[in-house]
């Protein structure tokens, strides 16, 4: 009889990992089937997702209180789902608040559930780590520092490393080029990628301060060039808005484009939103400056729980102020100008940096969607499912 996985991603960044982990599952089980919540790679491989994947998409501690009802009888839903199509294993993909409270009810049931990409338990809520003890029977973490939490108290952890890192190669000088000549720009433009964020809330808050600091800097050098990634229809749709907001149009010197990487590859600079960006950016090999603000009441509550030096990955993974962080009230556009015109200016030392980014890019790049796979596959078969 196949084998049948219930699997949850709440998010793009979670539906790109379940779409690779699904590939990776088919290496060692051919007939597999998937059933839970994906978005349209996971379904694009035949994952059945009983609702959009954006029903999931909340922020924030504030944020999703007026989705509850519906998020409660989306969980109900999965659980029958789940004990009907009788599940050989769960996967819950990150979505963490949702999918921890899922994998707690079906453990109970007897379901053996497995949660990829941990939660920031090393940086606030720790006592989580004893429901996560009792709702989850292996923990997929994708960066080594976040394995030793789970070995205190006994949780079966393995870090796999992150996909990307598996995918992404530095930016070469000749990347670099064709990027800039696919854009067409020229080559001694001074081009910032602008990237902030994907979602309404990300762009509304950081989107002006970015801008207004284009803007300012344009006004001192005509030579600066900004590409603005928009991540799909909607994402564009406010990017344009907010040009015409400012009295601006997509077009030179701001290009609104689809392709993220090319933009940060032909990028001397990226400026870009706290998150996975950050990751991409640094696997690329790319300066950058990660920006953050989150709603007032959000940031008041997060200010006092979250106690941890940094926000950035790839600070987070040296342990060091490796890129700047402009955060709440400290995103400025005097701020961002200052700190960008300093790259230009060439005060900011970039060879230790990239050569910090090479060392960080291989210590997670370990196949991890195969690792993953055989960690499951593994608990599979000591728990006799063969």
């Amino acid at each position: 009889m196949p084998k049948c996985f219930g699997i949850v991603a709440g998010e793009k960044s979670g539906d790109i990992l379940g779409a690779d982990l699904i590939r990776s599952l088919k290496n060692h089980y051919p007939d597999a089937q998937f059933i839970g919540v994906g978005g349209p790679e996971m379904q694009a491989l035949g994952c059945e997702s009983i609702t959009p994947m954006d029903r999931l998409a909340v922020m924030g501690y504030v944020e999703p209180l007026a989705r509850l009802p519906e998020l409660f009888k989306l969980k109900k839903d999965l659980r029958e789902l789940m004990q009907s199509r009788r599940v050989d294993a769960f996967i819950g993909i990150d979505s963490p608040d949702f999918n921890l409270r899922l994998e707690g009810e079906l453990h109970g049931l007897g379901i053996p559930t497995i949660h990829y990409v941990s939660p920031s338990v090393w940086a606030h809520r720790k006592k989580r780590i004893h429901k996560i003890a009792a709702s989850v029977d292996l923990m997929l973490t994708l960066f080594p520092f976040e394995t030793g939490i789970y070995r205190e108290h006994s949780i079966p952890v393995r870090c796999v490393g992150h996909p990307l890192a598996d995918q992404l190669q530095p930016t070469s000088a000749e990347q670099k080029l064709i990027a800039r000549q696919y854009f067409g720009l020229k080559d001694d433009a001074r081009v910032v990628a602008m990237l902030p964020g994907s979602r309404g809330g990300e762009i509304s808050r950081i989107g002006p301060t970015f801008l207004e600091s284009a803007v300012a800097l344009l006004e001192r050098d005509s030579n600066f060039r900004f590409i603005i990634p928009a991540s799909g229809p909607e994402s564009r749709a406010r990017i344009e808005a907010l040009l015409r907001t400012n009295g601006l149009e997509s077009g030179e010197p701001f290009l609104i484009v689809d392709d993220s990487h090319a933009a940060m590859q032909a990028a001397d600079l990226i400026v870009l939103a706290s998150g996975t960006a950050t990751l991409e950016a640094m696997l690329l090999r790319r300066p950058m400056i990660v920006a953050y603000r989150l709603a007032y009441l959000t940031y008041f509550i997060a200010s006092r729980l979250i106690k941890i030096p940094f926000v950035a990955l790839p600070n987070l993974l040296a342990g060091a102020r490796l890129v700047p962080e402009l955060l709440q009230d400290d995103l400025t556009e005097e701020a961002l100008v200052t700190e960008i015109e300093a790259f230009f200016a060439g005060e900011r030392e970039t060879e230790n940096l990239l050569n910090e980014f090479d060392r960080i890019h291989q210590s997670i790049s370990l196949d991890a969607s195969e690792q993953a796979s055989s960690a499951i596959v593994e608990l599979l078969n000591k728990n006799g499912q063969n």
